[in-house]
């Protein structure tokens, strides 16, 4: 059977998961927090999570096991079988990773640990969240879904970036990020609806208060 090693705070595990569910694929998840132990190095090249365990060895970075896991399952496919279509769904996933959840996340330690960041890099913040949406909007189609009418990783990926990137440009900068591009709000409460999106927040809600004691404890 097929773990996942990963905590269920990670937004990054939650995608993989999301998926594994879609797909209908049994596994086992393995609670793992980022580490630069040697032992966990061993099966995560930079001592991040999600990991996947399968039968043939490790894979890490999320969206290669997202592919491993539309390759490999036998649920429907989170990716299209045309070249072309296939390769806009990821670069819809790249672009939602780079310039939305990724700048967003420079402001964690503020928003969500009680840490402060400066002002320059709120600031280089806000820029990039606003040049991202725009952005999506200019590529996403949201009929209904991200990439077209059919659910795909972009999907996964969307759910669970886009939701933090917006909570953080509200608290932080005053700004409504979902209200600068159209539709998405509709589309993340549409994908909140699915029994696999409700089972990883659940899954989410019970782990928080061991993920933030480990948090206190690393201090």
């Amino acid at each position: 059977m097929l773990k996942l090693h990963g905590f269920s705070a990670s937004n990054y595990v939650n995608m993989v998961k999301f998926a594994l569910l879609e797909k209908g694929m049994a596994f086992e998840q393995v609670n793992d927090y980022p580490s630069q132990e040697a032992s966990f190095l061993d099966i995560s090249p930079m001592g991040k999570v999600p990991v996947l365990e399968t039968d043939q060895g490790f894979l890490a970075e999320t969206n290669v096991i997202l592919e491993y896991i539309d390759e490999t399952g036998e649920g429907p496919a989170l990716y299209p079988a045309d070249p072309f279509q296939r390769a806009q769904v990821k670069e819809l996933a790249k672009l939602i990773e780079l310039y939305i959840e990724l700048p967003a996340r420079r402001c964690y330690p503020e928003v969500f640990f009680g840490g402060k960041v400066s002002d320059e890099t709120k600031q280089q913040t806000r820029d990039a969240l606003i040049k991202g949406a725009a952005a999506l909007k200019r590529v996403a189609k949201f009929d209904p879904f991200v990439a077209g009418a059919q659910l795909t990783a972009a999907d996964a990926v969307l759910l669970y970036s886009l939701d933090l990137a917006a909570g953080i440009a509200g608290k932080l900068f005053d700004l409504d990020l979902l209200a600068e591009i159209p539709d998405s709000k509709a589309l993340l409460e549409q994908l909140n609806q699915r029994d696999s999106a409700r089972q990883v927040d659940e899954e989410r809600k019970a782990g928080m208060a061991e993920f933030m004691a480990h948090v206190r404890g690393g201090k």
